[in-house]
């Protein structure tokens, strides 16, 4: 999910303000598409970011791509015709280990944006004591393992036009990732940086987050929807990441925890179609970084069934994610959202769930 800031200048006052851009992105029954809802009205204000941060174009676009056929029935995920998930991992034997100890629920978005997720659509109290519900809930459903909170700040944020340096994407001030991770830590709690890379690589993007990376409780996640071959403008089209890019952030992560002797690191990397990771098979894992895929389709629940059955469980890697979208996932006439019961369904069983 992206936002548009633009700044407006009165002598030393900066202002800056979210206009109506949005990325459709992740499935529905036409296409896959990401949620934006309701876009905000232009001159909406939000906090002050770095001045960095430059005017983009707020040229609406949408996305569609093809998705699997409905799932009507109502067969468990063992019906599937999918390999049999056997996870290897060297990290989750080491002292801070996280997966496969614990299932990580997380609240997705950007505080600058009341469109992006949860994270930053309602007050911060209120953000993390729906949170905790959601906390509670899933400890219930598994009392047998233990629930990590976390924030997933999208911290790199894709957009429709080139901004300072051309790359089609918009880097936050060190301030945001600062306020997060304070916020985080008033329960607990992890966070994940997400990078939206456009135009630009995830070797030009890596660097400036490893301040925060060599925290121990920071990790990363990967949208590769917004990462742009080509010349192709996000929004025009989903991007795309191959296994030898995912390479080097896993490399990159196993580097600082080696390097700051830190507990494994998680990268999640999002995914709603085939094409958006290629060459899966070659992803390489690293002993001090635990992988997650994670889907990140909405619609309803055969359809996000079909998704994390067809992207997820077809081509596993190590461990699986799962997305709900508070909203878009009760588009359609009827609809409810996955409760984590009806997750826990799901084969393999998701250990990182993310709320948007």
């Amino acid at each position: 999910m992206n936002i548009d800031l633009i700044r407006k200048g009165k002598g030393c006052r900066q202002f800056l303000y979210v206009l109506a851009f949005g990325f459709l992105a992740a499935c529905s029954s036409e296409g896959a598409r990401k949620e934006t809802g309701t876009p905000p009205a232009s001159g909406s204000s939000v906090p002050k970011t770095d001045s960095s941060q430059t005017a983009v174009d707020t040229t609406k676009k949408t996305v569609s791509a093809p998705v699997p056929a409905k799932d009507t029935t109502a067969t468990p995920d063992s019906a599937a015709a999918a390999p049999a998930v056997v996870v290897k991992d060297e990290a989750a034997s080491k002292p801070g280990a996280i997966l496969p100890h614990k299932r990580i629920v997380a609240y997705y978005g950007n505080p600058l944006s009341k469109r992006m997720g949860i994270l930053g659509e309602i007050a911060p109290d209120k953000m993390l004591e729906k949170l905790d519900g959601e906390v509670k809930a899933w400890q219930a459903a598994d009392p047998a393992t233990p629930v990590q909170p976390a924030l997933h700040l999208i911290f790199v944020t894709a957009q429709g036009a080139p901004g300072k340096g051309g790359m089609y994407r918009l880097r936050m001030s060190d301030h945001l990732a600062d306020t997060v991770i304070s916020w985080a830590a008033r329960r607990n709690a992890i966070v994940f940086l997400d990078i939206q890379i456009g135009q630009s690589t995830v070797e030009a993007e890596l660097p400036r987050l490893e301040k925060y990376l060599k925290l121990p409780q920071v990790h990363l996640g990967i949208d590769p929807e917004f990462a742009m071959k080509n010349g192709a403008v996000p929004g025009r089209k989903i991007g795309t990441l191959d296994a030898k890019e995912i390479n080097y952030a896993t490399a990159f992560l196993n580097d600082l925890a080696v390097r700051y002797n830190l507990p494994p690191k998680i990268l999640v990397v999002h995914r709603f179609t085939k094409r958006m990771v290629t060459n899966y098979k070659n992803i390489q894992l690293r002993p001090n970084v635990q992988f997650v895929m994670h889907m990140d389709g909405w619609g309803d629940r055969a359809l996000k069934k079909n998704t994390y059955n067809t992207y997820i469980k077809r081509e596993p890697v190590q461990y699986t994610g799962f997305k709900i979208f508070y909203y878009n996932d009760t588009k359609k006439p009827g609809s409810k959202l996955y409760t984590p019961k009806e997750v826990l369904a799901l084969n393999p069983k998701p250990l990182y769930i993310q709320y948007q």
